[in-house]
């Protein structure tokens, strides 16, 4: 019977089975931020296992709340500060150096086709967009997985959604992905994988890969993948150059984690890239989603461009276009937060801090911030965001208020506008 990616993933990795469904893995890669990994470090100190499995195969971040803004995100930041320094664990990112951890570690080359990683953090499913089985775990997993390497896992199953034929101009990643929510409403994909195929999704450059996989975890998904191929090679490039006589082999290397063509899903879903259009949701449920025509006029307080999903270099681009000899509405502030330190330099040099700046736009420096409402743009009671975040829980972006989920080109229209309205790209 044939394999799919996560399956051949799981055998190269499997260190013990304790039942018949249960697979203890290898770990690649344990990320850490400063909100949930302080609780599993004090833990351990607790209990006399103050230890790590490999300082140079864990990688950690302070970027939920950058810089602090009290005292107990500053002890946050500091018991991670210290834990890093007493392991010598080198791939440490404070701040200045920091950036949205799915944004910022792809970026350092920290992720490859194959690879286990897994973090306390429910979108670390991002990283599946590397052709990798990565996961969101909770405390007392990312305790084992910093003192052992290992992490243990249910058999897993996968659902394979086909993108066939390409998305038109005006429609993005982020508009594909809430279609897909949508369709298998938030808890279609509980406990699986999902496979993203296609030529719609071969069509994406990394930065729309990880959009996709980034929402995995919306649909109920354990991981988001896509399928290592030229333009994941392209993008690794410069990390992987040493290991490989040439890109050709590199990719060779990658198609061993390809699924077989006999591979068992427990659905297979095929969409028409070319019939989706730009969406947004409403309500309070990633699946409560609507086309955005039908929610044209509809009043926003506030805009917010950033987070792992949409803060990336591609995704400023576009807002920066959409805004480009604009101006924001009246009614309306807009926040911008590049993911990383890189995107905001190449944002700096390309001019498009400019045109946000000019359009009356706040940009700040990389952090998560708003988008789980605790810093950088939390909303009042009856506010209402179009934001290019993950989710749309109430409260997520402050208490009582309404979070629209929107790609970053429909963001910056509505920014313009002062209500949700399409982009001008769409046609």
């Amino acid at each position: 019977m044939g394999r799919t990616v996560a399956q051949k993933i799981f055998d190269a990795h499997e260190v013990d089975r304790p039942a018949d469904n249960v697979r203890v893995l290898a770990l690649d890669r344990v990320f850490c931020h400063e909100i949930t990994t302080p609780i599993a470090i004090d833990d351990l100190v607790a209990i006399g296992r103050d230890r790590v499995f490999d300082p140079a195969r864990i990688k950690v971040v302070i970027d939920h709340v950058s810089p602090a803004k009290d005292s107990k995100t500053a002890i946050q930041g500091k018991t991670l500060r210290d834990w890093a320094r007493r392991h010598g664990i080198a791939d440490f990112f404070d701040i200045g150096d920091n950036g949205v951890c799915h944004a910022l570690f792809p970026e350092k080359g920290f992720v490859r086709p194959g690879f286990t990683v897994i973090m306390g953090d429910s979108h670390t499913c991002t990283h599946g967009a590397f052709g990798a089985f990565a996961a969101g775990v909770g405390t007392t997993d990312l305790e084992v997985g910093i003192l052992k390497g290992v992490c243990a896992f249910r058999e897993p199953q996968t659902i394979k959604v086909v993108l066939n034929g390409r998305l038109r101009p005006g429609v993005y990643a982020k508009d594909a992905i809430l279609t897909i929510i949508k369709m298998l409403t938030v808890n279609g994909a509980t406990d699986q994988v999902i496979e993203f195929a296609g030529e719609a999704v071969a069509a994406l450059g990394m930065d729309g890969r990880m959009t996709l996989c980034n929402m995995a975890i919306e649909a109920g998904g354990t991981c988001g993948i896509c399928y290592p191929d030229m333009v994941t090679v392209d993008y690794l490039w410069e990390f992987i150059r040493s290991e490989y006589p040439d890109k050709a082999a590199a990719l060779a290397d990658f198609s061993r984690f390809l699924p077989d063509a006999d591979a068992v899903y427990t659905k297979v879903v095929e969409i028409d890239a070319s019939a989706i259009e730009p969406v947004a949701t409403v309500g309070y449920k990633p699946d409560q989603v609507k086309p955005v025509r039908e929610l044209a006029g509809t009043r926003v307080d506030q805009v917010y461009i950033g987070s792992c999903t949409n803060g990336r270099i591609e995704d400023l681009r576009v807002a920066a276009e959409v805004m480009r000899n604009r101006h924001i509405a009246p009614t309306v502030r807009c926040v911008i937060s590049p993911a990383t330190p890189l995107v905001y330099r190449q944002a700096l040099e390309e001019g498009l801090i400019a045109v946000f700046m000019a359009a009356g736009c706040c940009v700040t420096n990389p952090t998560c911030g708003a988008c789980l409402g605790m810093s950088n743009g939390v909303l009042a009671p009856g506010e209402v965001c179009a934001s290019t975040t993950n989710r749309n829980f109430n409260g997520r972006m402050g208490r009582g208020g309404m979070v629209h989920l929107m790609s970053p080109a429909t963001a910056a229209a509505t920014a313009v506008a002062g209500t949700i309205v399409n982009s001008p790209f769409y046609r």
